[in-house]
């Protein structure tokens, strides 16, 4: 019997549509029934794996409708005896309140009990309470999965799949007919299909144990991530979800600077783990994340699924696309921005898209930049931008990286040049500003939205990130503006940060700390940033969800933690219109 190994999850919905997406065992046709409406896609295999997204229509906005999840005329969700109620296919009311809940960095499984209570697990068990109110999505801002840092689960998996001596892939709590495991080598990649040509790595070459080699690692990754746990994986079924990634969804700094690109492309087995991290961020979120129309004009999608379609496997295919879009970011577009009533949400990556050249330096690339510069427009209640990374820091954080930034492009000479990498590389200075000019570009224009030069100006602008590992609100105190625009940052949903550095945030968050690093950064001729702002709530460092609520002009947001592993308790309520 064909199985399910992983979903169902219901990604994109809008007001008369929804979006399911499954990974199979096999190759079948999926269908989808809820009520009177039903819908069927076939799979399409990529690298051995089978996946399918089933466009559901004819739905009624506002829709809280039980489905069921069929492979091949064989009923296999909802599950027998699951403790959850049936999920359901949530279409958006533009008509009613509007509620965005939003979190990054979630670090799973943890059998060793290092990271606190998961966030989405809390969440999940609040939510089958009668008088609980749910959000209408959920935006995960990164780090969804850490391919550089394994959990015990899955660097035993690693080591099982690459010939060492630790147990076997059904010890560790993966289905063995899920494997595909490899003979007791060290391989640089795993391409079941035989299909890209891959190359089995000298011991020397091989990746290090702690870290993702490539697709097939990927895929047992996402498997701990949103299966393990059947609240969660309840959870993904019945919330739409949508995503982006951030850093450790490939590896820590990716993307910090050309040096760094430089640096990781001379290693040995750096292409299959930068291909299969695309590739498998690709199938098993970007996907997703696009409209039913997003996805008709996908032509890697089309493709992947034409080739399907004649009993071939698209992992070639696939990894050129990704390849391509590592080393050519013109070549991709991981963006996206969706429009629900009265808020436009724009979500923009902040990673891939990156310009990096011995020349230039730019948080985008100039098609990327274009693009968001066209959704920042006004004509709307709210203006909801998500970024992984916070575009607003604290002042003192702010000015040291943008200090950093000038510093590292020789602005005291090569010698300092050089120390001045080393301090960003170590540091993890590569937020916004320590990108200054797109930083400076990304203002110009949210002033002018915010002043109704681009249209009637939207009661907020607010930016969603994650990243930092804890929760602040930042306000705009200048220039003068119509709009509100803030900086809400919630991180993370299960990855604490250590004391010493929550002691260290502390202060930077303190008003007139930032001075003496603007000084620092006046020094490295860095000017002044065109937006002045300040922390005004928090910061928290426990694991916490956010969730905006946006209804008519008015909107709020709160950030809830979990005290416990079913319970999810309110840390704080702010307005953001006043």
């Amino acid at each position: 019997m064909t199985a399910l190994v992983l979903g169902p999850l219901l990604r994109h919905v809008g007001e008369r549509t929804a979006t399911v997406w499954v990974e199979t065992d096999r190759p079948c046709r999926v269908l989808v029934r809820a009520e009177n409406v039903e819908a069927v896609a076939d799979t399409f295999t990529l690298h051995g794996h089978h996946f399918a997204l089933v466009e559901v229509g004819g739905l009624a906005p506002g829709a809280r409708v039980p489905y069921q999840v069929e492979l091949n005329g064989a009923r296999v969700w909802p599950e027998e005896g699951s403790a959850f109620p049936a999920s359901q296919l949530r279409t958006l009311d533009p008509s009613g309140t509007l509620r965005v809940s939003f979190g990054s960095c979630r670090r799973s499984p943890d059998r060793e009990g290092k990271h606190g209570f998961d966030t989405l697990s809390a969440l999940a068990h609040h939510l089958v309470r009668p008088d609980a109110t749910w959000p209408d999505i959920l935006l995960m801002v990164g780090d969804q999965v850490y391919a550089d840092e394994l959990d015990p689960a899955m660097r035993e998996i690693v080591r099982a799949r690459r010939g060492g001596h630790g147990s076997n892939i059904r010890e560790v709590g993966i289905p063995a007919n899920l494997s595909h495991d490899t003979p007791a080598k060290a391989l640089v990649g795993n391409d079941t299909s035989g299909s890209t040509g891959f190359q089995e790595a000298k011991p020397s070459e091989a990746c290090p144990d702690d870290e993702i080699a490539d697709f097939e690692e990927y895929t047992h990754l996402y498997k701990l991530a949103w299966r393990e746990d059947p609240a969660v994986r309840w959870l993904l079924s019945t919330v739409p979800t949508l995503t982006v990634f951030d850093d450790h969804d490939i590896r820590d700094d990716w993307n910090t600077s050309y040096a760094w690109r430089q640096q990781m492309w001379a290693l040995p087995w750096w292409r299959d783990r930068i291909v299969g991290g695309i590739s498998s961020y690709w199938v098993y979120q970007h996907l997703g994340n696009l409209s039913p129309e997003g996805r008709l004009a996908d032509a890697v999608y089309a493709a992947a699924r034409e080739v399907s379609a004649s009993g071939g496997d698209s992992g070639k295919l696939v990894d050129e696309f990704a390849e391509r879009a590592d080393r050519e970011p013109v070549t991709a577009h991981w963006s996206y921005a969706h429009e629900w009533g009265g808020t436009r949400l724009v979500v923009v990556d902040s990673r891939c898209s990156r310009l990096l050249t011995p020349d230039r330096r730019g948080m985008l690339d100039d098609e990327e930049f274009d693009w968001l510069d066209r959704q920042f427009q006004g004509d709307v209640d709210h203006l909801l931008v998500a970024s992984s990374l916070p575009y607003l820091l604290t002042p003192a954080i702010h000015h040291a990286e943008s200090w950093n930034e000038a510093v590292a492009e020789g602005a005291w000479g090569a010698r300092a040049a050089n120390v001045g990498e080393k301090i960003r590389q170590a540091a993890d200075l590569e937020h916004w500003a320590a990108f200054e000019r797109s930083f400076r570009e990304v203002a110009n224009d949210i002033v002018a939205v915010a002043r109704g030069e681009r249209g009637s100006a939207p009661a907020t602008v607010a930016f969603l990130s994650g990243d930092v590992h804890y929760s602040y609100l930042a306000r705009v105190t200048s220039p003068d503006v119509t709009s509100e625009v803030v900086q809400v940052v919630c991180s993370p949903l299960r990855n604490p940060l250590p004391s010493k550095y929550q002691w260290a945030n502390r202060v930077a968050c303190a008003r007139g700390v930032g001075v003496p690093f603007r000084w620092l950064a006046r020094m490295a001729r860095v000017p002044r940033p065109p937006l002045r702002w300040r922390v005004t709530d928090g910061p928290w460092f426990d694991n916490a969800i956010a969730t905006v609520e946006l209804t008519g002009r008015d909107s709020r947001v709160r950030w809830q933690s979990p005290t416990a592993a079913t319970e999810l308790t309110q840390v704080s309520m702010v307005s953001l219109t006043r």
